[in-house]
């Protein structure tokens, strides 16, 4: 994860003027599934090999007043042709510190968190898993 450029220069409308680079090395799905009685969020978090890069002019920030000092959160935009659309599903937070001995801003966290169906979310697992090699050692069953 890495932040490139001042986050505070995104506004609540989104602007094609930014130089933010946001690269994030992980993204969260998240669906929603019957669980007895009632809807219930499920979350699984997949880890990337190469980070995806979110630029400044695909975010707006959004009109939350109830985040903590250092929370920062925004809404995502995907770029079709020329043209900007607002995607509901995503969104994207970031946890700053400040070091005031340094003077710098330091960035602690960013969740980008992407809301999708029961179809895709059970896609993305089983392609997570296929990938995965089970543990040798001596601890390894025959």
């Amino acid at each position: 994860m890495k932040l490139i450029g001042n986050i505070n220069q995104i506004k609540n409308k989104r602007d094609s003027q930014q130089d933010v680079e946001i690269h994030v090395d992980q993204i969260e799905y998240i669906t929603h599934k019957k669980d007895g009685r009632y809807y219930q969020p499920f979350e699984y978090i997949q880890p990337l090999e190469t980070p995806l890069v979110i630029t400044g002019d695909c975010l707006a920030r959004t009109d939350n007043k109830h985040l903590d000092e250092g929370e920062h959160e925004f809404k995502v935009f995907d770029k079709v042709g020329d043209t900007y659309e607002l995607n509901p599903d995503k969104y994207l937070i970031l946890n700053l510190a400040h070091d005031l001995d340094a003077g710098e801003v330091i960035l602690t966290s960013i969740t980008y968190s992407v809301t999708v169906s029961n179809e895709v979310f059970k896609q993305v697992q089983s392609r997570s898993y296929k990938g995965k090699v089970p543990p040798k050692g001596k601890n390894q069953q025959k």
